[in-house]
């Protein structure tokens, strides 16, 4: 048999394997079982199965014989770790049932057609984060097929692996058979989500509109919500979140914000960093991609620069996300500062972190080395991932559901001082943050 045949017949045998495992995982979602592999969501395809096996090492047939061995239900597995570190099926055990939660998104900008994305991606459940209504401002004819149209087609991310349907008569849309209704507000007060059928729900609110706890507290005043969650940096005593590092805090609060795309970004490095070597100062500059509140051609913008031709410009700008990570990780309050360039790419952002430390770090070799292992630990997986590429670009990590990707060929090291590199899809992996953070909202009740 030649080189061609025995690679031919290995891959068939591995698609045959994967048709299979598929089914299983297939069912394990529907007893509402969260099975990752390293950290990151399994999409119920071929090519998704195969590929993430043939980057880890290990075979879709010891998968396979795990996840069958599986009786569990209500719970989240990763089955990459269980297989790699030698665990047997009986080592794990169900969960409590997770009570369904009515979710409402306010606003239906970038981040919330993503997190619209991201839920309605998920198996059909009757537990768990339960996409009910999204809030909009008032609009003329046609919005509503202009909103689903925005949903499932996107500049950047393709198109949505699924059915959107416009329902006219019902003022909503079907994703992937469930419905989603579409309410029309300008301001939270006029809405009485009972009216929907909707109750104690969590608001996620995209607008950026209201910021501290006298403005999200609107939210708490219309009929039919309990809690309400910002996509974007608080103000006030409002807990700024970024899952994996403080999400511990969040108890039965009403109002949390999930921080910025940057803070989570870099406060899971700056976390495991300061965790093993003390960072005493540094400065965060990120080079981020331009975003909606900037101008397309020159025009008139009340902040400064801003009003610059995007597509056109590198435009410096500021940037709270090295304070706010002192919300987060209170040992470094006033220890970073940080600043911002908003550059002509669309998406997907990079964080450079130049930090001196109370300990020696040793050479790029051996602190690439460090970040490799926590970013293969069951703690720091889901948040940060590690690319050592000689050819990585911006463009490779759009999509990529990790909140932070290392770049080792860029680390620069030298005694107790470093400066990393680190990218992130500042819509995608912002938004899988966000959706932990209102699972934990949910389950503090």
């Amino acid at each position: 048999m030649s080189i061609y045949q025995d690679h031919l017949v290995k891959r068939q045998a591995d698609e045959r394997q994967a048709v299979e495992l598929l089914a299983v995982l297939a069912n394990l979602g529907v007893q509402n079982v969260n099975v990752l592999f390293f950290g990151e969501r399994v999409s119920l395809s071929v090519s998704d199965i195969l590929a993430k096996h043939a980057a880890s090492g290990i075979s879709v047939a010891d998968t396979l014989a795990f996840v069958k061995g599986l009786d569990i239900a209500n719970t989240a597995i990763d089955v990459g770790q269980a297989v790699k570190s030698g665990k047997k099926a009986s080592d794990f055990m169900g969960g409590t049932p997770i009570p369904a939660t009515d979710v409402v998104l306010y606003g239906f900008g970038r981040i919330g057609r993503i997190l619209a994305r991201l839920l309605m991606s998920c198996p059909a459940s009757d537990k768990g984060l339960q996409l009910k209504a999204i809030v909009v401002r008032p609009a003329g004819e046609g919005d509503l097929a202009k909103r689903g149209s925005l949903l499932e087609r996107d500049s950047v991310h393709g198109w949505f692996d699924g059915a959107v349907q416009i329902s006219e008569e019902n003022s909503g849309i079907i994703v992937n058979g469930r419905f989603i209704k579409f309410i029309y507000a300008s301001d939270p007060s006029e809405v009485d989500y009972t009216a929907y059928g909707i109750k104690d729900a969590i608001v996620i609110d995209n607008t950026g509109k209201w910021k501290d706890e006298a403005g999200l507290g609107k939210h708490l005043q219309s009929k039919g919500v309990k809690k309400v969650l910002l996509t974007a940096p608080a103000k006030g005593e409002v807990k700024n979140i970024v899952y994996g590092v403080n999400h511990d805090t969040i108890g039965g609060d009403a109002i949390v914000s999930a921080a910025s795309c940057t803070t989570n970004a870099i406060t899971p490095t700056l976390k495991v960093l300061h965790d093993e070597y003390g960072i005493i100062n540094g400065h965060m500059e990120t080079v981020h991609a331009f975003t909606n509140d900037q101008n397309l051609v020159d025009n008139h913008h009340k902040a400064d620069r801003r009003g610059r031709a995007a597509p056109l410009n590198m435009v410096m700008t500021s940037t709270g996300a090295a304070s706010a990570v002192a919300k987060a990780i209170p040992e470094l309050k006033g220890k970073l500062s940080g600043n911002a360039i908003r550059v002509p790419t669309p998406n997907v952002s990079l964080a450079i972190l130049n930090l001196n430390f109370e300990k020696a770090v040793g050479t790029a070799d051996e602190l690439n080395a460090f970040i490799k292992t926590k970013s293969q630990s069951i703690q720091w997986q889901e948040q940060i991932d590690y690319s050592d590429s000689p050819e990585a670009v911006s463009t490779d990590f759009v999509g990529s559901e990790k909140v932070a990707i290392f770049d080792a060929k860029a680390t620069i090291a030298s005694d107790n001082r470093a400066t990393l590199y680190v990218w992130y899809d500042n819509e995608m992996g912002y938004s899988t943050q966000v959706i932990r953070v209102a699972e934990e909202m949910a389950v503090n009740g």
